[in-house]
């Protein structure tokens, strides 16, 4: 796949160093806008309840949870976790933050389609991610390019789970974005600071996908040079 020594330095500085741009421009950001006071003055967890109430999800609770950049939607137990600094605290990016993960709470009551795939995808896609390195190593130890392919099926799921999880993101932040306009969380002068949290939110999916499927292509190489 790499024809010189440059070509393989070039790729594997693009494997470092996308994913760590992308982290480091949501936390840039999320501190930024976490600093910025929503004029509205609500904080993360009112914001949350108010979208769901909405929305008719009730039964959906709101809780604090421990950390930064921790928040995330439990679909087991119907509850939206909010870090403790946007659970109670009122800035911008609190509240983008808190509609994102409502999103995917009305995600999970319209049984929307790529949640449910993905959520399928779990089990496979998890013992794929660990079993998959350990068999295509492997198989190029031994020149066992049954173990290779094997490896690269497994991984293959581990990559798709990724992509997936792209329109999943996608939906959540477009849905909170609507939501937080109706509900009048934010009012117009905030919406391109609101776009700015969710966008950088998006980037670090986007560069976890590209990676993944960047080192899934490299193995594919590896095994068809294997056959040559």
């Amino acid at each position: 796949m790499f024809e010189t020594m440059g070509g393989f330095l070039i790729y594997f500085a693009i494997l470092m160093l996308l994913p760590l741009w992308a982290s480091s421009k949501v936390k840039n950001t999320y501190k930024k806008y976490s600093q910025v006071a929503s004029s509205s003055g609500m904080p993360g967890y009112q914001v949350a309840r108010k979208i769901l109430d909405e929305n008719g999800l009730m039964d959906v609770t709101v809780e604090p949870v421990k950390g930064t950049l921790t928040d995330h939607y439990d679909p087991r137990s119907k509850t939206v976790r909010l870090s403790e600094h946007n659970f109670y605290g009122n800035s911008i990016a609190g509240a983008a933050v808190a509609a994102h993960e409502v999103g995917h709470a009305m995600q999970d009551a319209e049984e929307y389609a790529f949640l449910r795939f993905r959520h399928s995808l779990v089990p496979v896609a998890s013992f794929g991610s660990n079993a998959s390195i350990f068999l295509i190593i492997g198989g190029i130890i031994m020149s066992a390019s049954g173990l290779v392919a094997a490896g690269i099926v497994l991984m293959s799921f581990a990559v798709l789970f990724q992509l997936v999880t792209l329109p999943v993101e996608l939906n959540a932040s477009n849905r909170a974005m609507e939501q937080v306009v109706s509900a009048g969380v934010i009012a117009n002068n905030e919406e391109r600071q609101t776009k700015k949290v969710l966008n950088a939110a998006a980037l670090t999916y986007v560069a976890s996908a590209l990676v993944a499927l960047m080192e899934l292509m490299r193995f594919v190489m590896m095994f068809l040079a294997m056959d040559d």
